[in-house]
């Protein structure tokens, strides 16, 4: 169970950074990056991605499962697009350069270029998702939620969605190994029928056992009077230090260079097709 998705205490610069910091970056880096379609803009952030990422310490069998459905979600979408819509690259760029097919359903280069800015955000979003998810303790998070002005019921129920993530993994991993226990066969080498079978069979436990949890938590969270107060105090919140400036700057570096690329391209596309 070593696999859990969800946050550890890791000793980085990263973990140490307040979750303030790093939501606030995240928010600035992805906002930026969603709003731009100049690739030469995604390429760097999905390097500087990358790069934090590496200094997270965050193993890929930690986040195996979620970038398998991120990119299988990230290729449907793109043939979709393709699908429903073949020629809008062509009409976004304003040009038409033809690689393959007839009429409505040719090919272009623009595109193709247009589907890859779209992987493109893809593929710088979902690191940073990772790392923020992965290197900010549940609590501190809601903390920094409502430092930055969300109201704390509604940052405390993030914090607790958060923490119960791995909790519903390992019931999902225990009520697994009791079903195979009982004969029911969810393995690959059964048919997708009797999968499907086995995994009905772990589903309504689980969801049981979820609801069970949460009127636990709830009674507790009345109990403690919980949302009697207007404000209330956090006990995993911290103090601004150096690398959260740092990450601030940064974020404020990346929103300017965003901003002066959106006047340099008189837009959010950066076209190579215009000269062409």
């Amino acid at each position: 169970m070593n696999n859990l998705f969800g946050y550890k205490e890791r000793d980085t610069w990263l973990n140490h950074t307040t979750g303030t910091a790093k939501l606030v970056g995240f928010l600035a880096i992805s906002t930026m990056g969603m709003i731009s379609y100049d690739t030469r803009f995604l390429l760097a952030l999905g390097i500087l991605a990358i790069v934090l990422m590496k200094m997270a310490q965050i193993k890929y069998h930690e986040y195996a499962l979620m970038l398998k459905l991120v990119l299988v979600f990230a290729v449907i979408n793109l043939v979709m697009v393709t699908v429903l819509a073949p020629q809008y690259g062509a009409q976004l760029y304003g040009t038409h350069h033809a690689l393959f097919g007839s009429g409505y359903w040719t090919i272009t280069e623009e595109q193709v270029f247009y589907e890859f800015n779209l992987l493109l955000k893809y593929l710088f979003s979902l690191p940073l998702a990772i790392i923020l998810l992965f290197t900010t303790n549940p609590s501190e998070f809601a903390a920094g939620l409502n430092k930055i002005g969300v109201p704390y019921k509604i940052a405390y129920s993030f914090a607790i969605t958060l923490r119960y993530i791995p909790d519903v993994q390992s019931d999902y991993h225990t009520i697994s190994l009791a079903q195979q226990a009982r004969g029911y066969e969810i393995s690959k080498k059964a048919s997708l029928l009797a999968r499907s079978k086995g995994a009905v069979q772990i589903i309504i436990p689980l969801i049981f056992t979820s609801l069970d949890r949460i009127e636990t938590i709830s009674q507790a969270m009345e109990l403690r009077r919980f949302g009697r107060g207007k404000k209330r105090s956090w006990y995993q919140e911290q103090a601004f230090s150096k690398r959260d400036i740092i990450v601030f700057i940064g974020s404020i570096v990346v929103i300017v260079t965003g901003v002066g690329l959106l006047i340099s391209n008189n837009g959010r596309l950066y076209n190579p097709f215009q000269d062409r």
